[in-house]
């Protein structure tokens, strides 16, 4: 195999994809580490680094190689892209939901409240008017916001909504709440 596609070609190509692993592992550690998954994080940690130190290996092997630093600064950067898509496909965590209306909300609550979302809601006033709006709050699993947002637009099309993580949430407080409203209202 010839010296120089093996060097130009080859090698940059490997520490590319050395960096690709190691900076998409590296965004769903620093993910883990957010969401309190003790047990992952370390994991992915470990092979962060060590696919890490190869490519910087090879990289100190080559310090004439020009084409080696533009493969190490792209594949960083295509990484950190990748990284990202593979933690949004995970959707890994809980979320908040804070959903605020100015029209009527009760299509709304019970649309939630029948997909079997967990919801607490008051009214309150907003804007600059003074005028009575519904805020409501709930906690969705993060691979459920599709489908509450989906709802959302249907039900009140021009309702403001925010999202935030949630780091913990005590579920059996939230399952016992939703079971008993949803009881409730459904047994009227």
């Amino acid at each position: 195999m010839d010296s120089t596609f093996a060097d130009f070609v080859l090698l940059p190509l490997m520490i590319f994809f050395a960096r690709i692993c190691d900076v998409s592992l590296g965004t769903l550690r620093i993910v883990m580490i957010s969401k309190g998954q003790k047990r992952i994080a370390p994991f992915l940690g470990f092979f962060e680094v060590l696919i890490w130190l190869l490519a910087i290996g090879k990289i100190m092997q080559n310090l004439d190689n020009w084409a080696c630093y533009i493969s190490y600064a792209g594949g960083y950067a295509t990484g950190n892209y990748i990284g990202m898509l593979i933690e949004e496909k995970l959707a890994v965590g809980i979320v908040k939901l804070e959903i605020i209306t100015g029209s009527d909300s009760g299509r709304l609550i019970n649309a939630l409240i029948l997909a079997g979302y967990g919801i607490t809601h008051h009214i309150a006033t907003g804007g600059a008017s003074g005028e009575g709006v519904s805020v409501i709050y709930s906690v969705v699993q993060r691979n459920d916001v599709n489908k509450v947002v989906s709802l959302i637009r249907e039900y009140n099309p021009t309702a403001f909504y925010s999202i935030g993580d949630v780091r913990f949430v005590n579920k059996e407080l939230s399952t016992t709440i939703v079971d008993k409203y949803r009881w409730w209202r459904l047994g009227k």
